[in-house]
């Protein structure tokens, strides 16, 4: 008969491979997009075990919204939004009122969206040139991306920068590491499995036994590693 793979087992649903999203602070977004000038008040940093980085509790008039926390700030400090906002670390403003070289993050894809980029802890974009047609940004992995001049992004780098140089040391403290933010975990190769398990598993070796390419059509048992690949063999040079 065989077993269910990992794809079959995380279809069907079940409490091993849902987010504990009650357990998380909220969803870390801009809030509504308002051109007027506004001005917040940061009430709290809080901790979020389904966010890499600190979110910051801002308070704008009646709305309260949770961001990533900018490097620096601090409970009571004073934050702004909207056209005329200072550039200063924590405010939101467009893309075309931010000058070129200046540290962002949390942009916009889509002018209200809440922000789709650069969300993780201790990273940063900038602005690299500004035309009419749109305004490329530099993203921390090196690429450009062009956005329409009407997204909004929040000024400075997201604080909890070096979190990735620390080590686990050990495979426990990792296992519920992973376990806060629902990730499975460990993750064992196909061909190191056993025959049973996966359609590359057996033999005491890791060569795979059969082709690696999986038809579009192929059943779910089936249909793993590339799946109906454009071209196979090796590269000409």
């Amino acid at each position: 008969m065989g077993k269910n793979l990992i794809q079959q087992r995380r279809g069907r649903g079940t409490s091993r491979f849902r987010a504990p999203s009650f357990n998380w602070g909220g969803e870390a977004r801009l809030p509504r997009k308002n051109s007027a000038l506004e001005e917040g008040t940061v009430m709290d940093i809080i901790h979020s075990s389904g966010h890499s980085a600190p979110l910051a509790e801002v308070k704008y008039g009646a709305e309260t919204a949770l961001l990533q926390a900018p490097d620096g700030i601090r409970v009571g400090e004073k934050v702004q939004m909207g056209d005329g906002a200072e550039v200063k670390e924590g405010n939101i403003l467009s893309l075309k009122d931010i000058p070129e070289g200046t540290p962002i993050y949390n942009l916009e894809s889509k002018p209200g969206d809440g922000g789709r980029f650069v969300r993780s802890s201790g990273t940063f974009a900038r602005i690299i040139t500004k035309m009419d047609a749109g305004i490329v940004v530099e993203l921390p992995s090196s690429k450009r991306r062009t956005f329409m001049p009407d997204c909004r992004a929040i000024i400075g780098t997201i604080a909890g920068g070096g979190r990735t140089e620390k080590p686990f040391l050990k495979a426990g403290t990792r296992h519920f590491k992973m376990k806060a933010k629902n990730k499975f975990y460990p993750i064992v190769s196909g061909i190191s499995m056993n025959a049973v398990a996966h359609p590359f598993g057996g033999k005491g070796s890791h060569t795979k036994g059969r082709p690696t390419q999986a038809s579009r059509n192929a059943p779910p048992g089936r249909k793993v590693g590339s799946i109906a690949p454009r071209r196979t063999g090796r590269t000409k040079r």
